[in-house]
């Protein structure tokens, strides 16, 4: 079984669909890995051998920000909104949507669960 970036690669599936199981690697990435490294996109992780899982590790330590990392980085910029106190960050704050999504409907998946409004019946 590979790990990579602190992540078990499943062993029976195609190395690119594989490596997006990372945080941070989408399909683009990993065709882009996998032909820097020459790499077929047919091959199974468990054909791989110690070297080129070796190459792949070194590659995606080298060249991209994922897991971890990637993870704090978005979190901090959160945060930072919220620090300033800008209109972005009022809104994670709240909980409401960022991106001028309408909340007068929908919105459900940021606002939560529906709570009942007493005597709202018409």
């Amino acid at each position: 079984m590979a790990r990579i970036a602190g992540v078990n690669l499943p062993t029976n599936k195609r190395v690119i669909i594989a490596l997006t199981y990372i945080h941070g690697i989408g399909r683009k990435t990993a065709v882009d890995i996998a032909d820097k490294l020459g790499i077929d996109h047919g091959r199974r992780v468990q054909d791989l051998s110690d070297a080129e899982v070796l190459q792949i590790r070194e590659t995606i330590d080298a060249d991209h920000t994922v897991e971890g990392d990637l993870r704090r980085n978005t979190a901090m910029n959160i945060k930072r909104l919220m620090d300033l106190a800008c209109y972005r960050g009022l809104r994670h704050r709240k909980g409401l949507p960022v991106r001028g999504q309408r909340t007068h409907t929908n919105a459900r998946t940021r606002k939560g669960k529906a709570k009942p409004i007493a005597g709202k019946k018409k």
